[in-house]
């Protein structure tokens, strides 16, 4: 069974930084793609970040780009996002999703797996 466990988040000042882990047990994802979406108070949940698995294309929601990374790594089968310039609209329930399928995957139904989510408070 496949399960995907996140941590790393938190409370931090506008402007700072933060970065999420999510740890994939179960079978690898190695190729297989993995992104973060994210939901605000009183909001849908919206697509954030996500990262293909054979190549590592990467690819952002314009609100986030260039001030959040997503990273993987598949020997230790975790998914990172790093947070830089955080801003009080970033605050939300930040989730890592998985699926074995391929490519850049922008929408919530194209991933089977999801973890719990981590909440991430920015303050100013």
């Amino acid at each position: 069974q496949v399960q995907l466990v996140e941590s790393g988040g938190g409370s931090v000042q506008a402007g700072g930084s933060l970065r999420l882990s999510c740890a994939a047990s179960g079978p690898t994802f190695s190729s297989g793609t993995m992104a973060w979406f994210r939901q605000a108070p009183g909001k849908a949940r919206e697509f954030t970040a996500t990262i293909s698995g054979p190549s590592g294309l990467t690819y952002y929601a314009d609100s986030v780009k260039g001030r959040f990374t997503i990273a993987r790594d598949n020997a230790k089968n975790t998914v990172y996002l790093q947070m830089n310039s955080l801003k009080l609209e970033d605050t939300a329930v930040y989730s890592c999703a998985a699926t074995r399928g391929r490519g850049i995957l922008l929408t919530e139904w194209a991933y089977a797996y999801w973890g719990q989510g981590t909440q991430v408070t920015v303050s100013s």
